[in-house]
């Protein structure tokens, strides 16, 4: 009887794996094969709960690390993320005061502003302090740099 009863436990246990796709029950799935292997053996009940639980607790300790850094948040990039730090050109004057300015950088026109609110003519060169959305807060450069086309 308790051999039915571990085989319906490791495909209860491998459904609701196979459903969550988050590691969430494929330890239990793992001490329900060992209690299923202790019931074939002939042991009684209490030493199969025993063995499913002592299986599913170091399954779960072995392959927890595992699967942390498995799940873990990583930071997804994006494109726009080049910009910060590089070289453009100012193709309309800006003037924060009058939310009017453009950046010309990495071959696209971006809505700038000044990141130290100084009004900043059109044809200078800029260097990208960081993004807000799709706009751009910049800096003019002292010196001539390379503009990123």
């Amino acid at each position: 009887m308790m051999i039915v009863v571990w085989i319906c436990a490791i495909v209860a246990f491998a459904v609701v794996e196979a459903i969550t796709v988050g590691l969430v029950s494929i330890w239990f799935v793992v001490g329900s094969v060992a209690a299923l292997l202790a019931a074939v053996a002939g042991l009684a009940l209490l030493p199969q709960l025993t063995v499913f639980a002592l299986v599913s607790a170091a399954a779960l300790a072995v392959t927890r690390p595992l699967v942390r850094r498995f799940n873990a948040a990583r930071p997804t990039p994006t494109n726009a993320d080049r910009l910060l730090g590089a070289a453009g050109k100012v193709t309309e004057t800006i003037d924060n005061e009058n939310a009017t300015g453009a950046v010309y950088a990495d071959g696209k026109t971006w809505t700038a502003r000044s990141a130290d609110g100084a009004v900043i003519p059109a044809g200078t060169q800029v260097r990208i302090e960081r993004m807000e959305g799709v706009k751009l807060f910049v800096k003019a450069c002292e010196e001539k740099t390379e503009v990123t086309v």
